[in-house]
């Protein structure tokens, strides 16, 4: 951490001493989209409490997110980054506390600092006087939290614990200074499960579907036909939809074990009411399953109720903050701002989840109060991103933006509703999860207020071009068009300016990610590592010995993998000494949905002098009737060897069996460690 800002701190400090600094209160939620927001215009739900913060101050209508995944956003939210500076690309990257961020400034200039919901950085808060979080992305029912490195359960649903932690901190903190306080809230973050007051909202209406439910991607790339985020394929009747029948058609037994997992940390009380709130419907359904259309129209109607229960209980918990502000005469000097850490499909384009740079998921709510400084009533269309965010806690508090932070302080808009002159006119992103979870390809591009260019790489090269003036939905992609080829330039040229802007090199990511962090504890000897283009890659990609678990709706995925497909894995550990060699291991992932699947097999060669490799051993994978996700170590065991070099070979499957996603397409191969023994 740098120390180099404290004398000024002090000096500010001092400067402030004789008036009174607004406290901040920073609500997120989780995937909560704009479009489902009452003020945003929403067809779909109402949201009375959110909408007081609006009417009581400023609503962006055209705030944005860098990179459309919960952990990368929470980053930038905290440190005013880009994902490539922060070192959080994507939600396999460990946050690096020891950087400086605002709420570090803050506290440093004499704020109480408290996060409290859900963290989803990997890596424990630092800069906060108490933090309670959610352990991973956390339960809906009976959640687990760390308070201040201490685990415990209470029982509750979420939205409504994390609102009683919010308001016990701020009736125990020093009512002398001013505080900080990060209210982040789980909900509604998939599999969408409501509290109990909630579940019969929705029951007798049909939520209005979206205009582009059963859009065919005509003229768009590749990169939208073969994501896993669709309705119609990808959202999980049991899962997703409550339907947890064992013999289900078409499903995966280990997607009903995910949802009896979620049943078995409920108590009886509540699994009762849950599973009876659905059990009619879902009898209904099994007697006469509806297909085609039919289902998709299905599938959208359950997910959305239920969607926007839990969003009625993150408004409803809102309004409870609002209230006790009220009540306590804090209201007057405390700014509260409520967003999301980004966007979410809601059957739009026939999806959910989020990742693209489509406006859906691009887009976040934004809503701004301090009643008295900020005016009421008042709405800003620039072009804000959450970049922004910890310049603007920082100045708010009358504290200085450090320079290197790449974001601009929204205070002079807050203030005024006046956009300075000076303003940025364009926004980037560049998202880098992929392969993943939802197979959505990376791609990096440039937003302006009326057009926007995307560039779709890694296994595709792909650009897109949308007029959002002439076409809102992005559903006709005009960059071949020779109307747009002068719109195509300067989109172009906008694109590298910002590149530059924001040091962000996208050949830099057209390779395997590796977290920054990796430590080498396998003999800490060097990987030599063969991956497109043709050179070797040098340092600890594979033998990274990082063991944080990490699981996407306990698929069981660690840190640290690296991914291949068109070519085998390998690599070369040289253990620099000889070594007598008993037993050598290759740690691999599998997660069906996403095309990733155990090794085909794995050949395993040594040397003496690294020159000429002797094979000794081969590890063939043996394929599950039902592929399951998990992980799993391939050992092969040998003689004593004296050895200098061993070399691993693995071949991912050709084929991806049939029935499965991506059935007939070549797997792909992820590795996170070779041990050798």
């Amino acid at each position: 951490m740098r120390f180099s800002f404290l004398l000024s701190l002090l000096l500010t400090v001092q400067l402030l001493s004789s008036q009174t600094r607004p406290n901040i209160i920073f609500i997120m939620a989780d995937d909560h989209a704009a479009q489902a927001v009452g003020c945003y215009g929403s067809r779909i739900n109402q949201t009375p409490n959110l909408d007081r913060i609006a009417q009581n101050g400023m609503l962006f209508s055209h705030a944005y997110c860098t990179n459309s995944i919960c952990s990368p956003v929470r980053a930038v939210n905290i440190t005013g980054k880009m994902s490539q500076i922060n070192g959080v690309l994507d939600n396999m990257f460990p946050f690096d506390g020891s950087q400086p961020t605002a709420p570090k400034y803050l506290q440093a200039a004499g704020y109480q600092t408290a996060m409290i919901g859900k963290w989803h950085l990997k890596s424990d808060p630092t800069g906060f006087d108490f933090w309670k979080i959610l352990i991973d992305q956390g339960e809906y029912y009976n959640p687990r939290f760390i308070e201040n490195g201490e685990n415990i359960t209470t029982e509750g649903y979420a939205t409504a614990l994390i609102t009683d932690y919010a308001l016990d901190w701020l009736q125990q903190r020093d009512p002398n200074q001013p505080f900080f306080m990060m209210l982040h809230h789980k909900a509604p973050h998939r599999n969408w499960m409501p509290d109990l007051p909630y579940l019969h909202l929705y029951d007798s209406v049909s939520i209005p579907e979206p205009f582009t439910l059963f859009d065919d991607y005509k003229s768009r790339s590749d990169a939208a036909r073969q994501q896993e985020m669709s309705l119609e394929k990808d959202m999980n009747l049991q899962y997703d939809l409550k339907l947890w029948q064992d013999t289900m058609p078409g499903q995966h037994p280990w997607m009903a074990q995910w949802m009896e997992h979620r049943f078995e940390t409920m108590t009886p009380t509540q699994r009762e009411a849950f599973k009876a709130a659905y059990q009619a419907e879902n009898e209904v359904f099994m007697a006469n399953p509806p297909t085609g259309k039919e289902l998709v129209r299905w599938k959208y109607q359950r997910y959305i109720k239920d969607y926007l229960r839990c969003i009625a209980s993150v408004d409803d918990n809102v309004g409870r903050v609002l209230d006790y502000l009220k009540e306590t005469g804090l209201d007057s000097n405390t700014i509260v701002v409520y967003t999301s850490d980004q966007g979410f499909f809601l059957g739009e384009h026939g999806w959910f989840d989020k990742r693209f740079m489509y406006e859906e998921s691009y887009r976040q709510p934004l809503l701004v109060q301090w009643p008295g400084h900020i005016p009421a009533n008042s709405r800003n269309d620039a072009l804000v991103v959450n970049l922004d965010f910890a310049p603007t806690f920082m100045d708010m508090a009358g504290l200085e933006v450090p320079s290197d932070m790449q974001g601009a302080s929204l205070k002079p808009i807050l203030l005024s509703n006046q956009t300075p002159s000076d303003w940025r006119q364009e926004t980037y992103y560049h998202y880098f999860e992929y392969p993943g979870i939802h197979a959505v390809k990376r791609h990096y591009g440039v937003r302006t207020q009326r057009y926007k260019l995307i560039h779709f790489y890694f296994d595709i090269d792909a650009w897109e071009l949308y007029d959002l003036d002439e076409d809102p939905e992005e559903l006709r992609n005009v960059y071949e068009n020779p109307g747009y080829q002068a719109v195509r330039s300067e989109m172009h040229r906008k694109l590298d300016s910002l590149q530059i802007v924001y040091q962000d090199l996208p050949e830099d990511f057209e390779g395997a990610l590796e977290p920054a962090t990796l430590q080498h504890i396998a003999f800490a000897n060097p990987c030599l590592l063969k991956f497109p283009p043709e050179k070797p890659v040098t340092g600890q990609p594979l033998t990274d010995g990082l063991y944080q678990l990490y699981s996407i709706y306990n698929a069981g995925i660690r840190d640290g993998y690296v991914a291949f497909r068109k070519q085998p894995l390998e690599a070369v550990v040289k253990l620099g000494h000889w070594h007598t060699v008993r037993n050598i291991g290759v740690h691999c992932m599998q997660s069906p949905e996403s095309w990733i699947y155990y090794p085909e097999d794995i050949r395993v060669l040594v040397s003496k002098r690294g020159k000429r490799y002797k094979e000794i051993g081969k590890m063939a994978a043996q394929p599950d009737a039902i592929p399951k996700p998990g992980h799993q170590w391939f050992r092969l065991q040998t003689r004593p060897r004296k050895i200098r070099y061993v070399k691993v070979i693995a071949n991912s499957r050709a084929a991806i069996p049939e029935h499965q996603a991506g059935a007939g397409q070549r797997a792909w191969l992820f590795c996170d460690e070779i041990s050798v023994e």
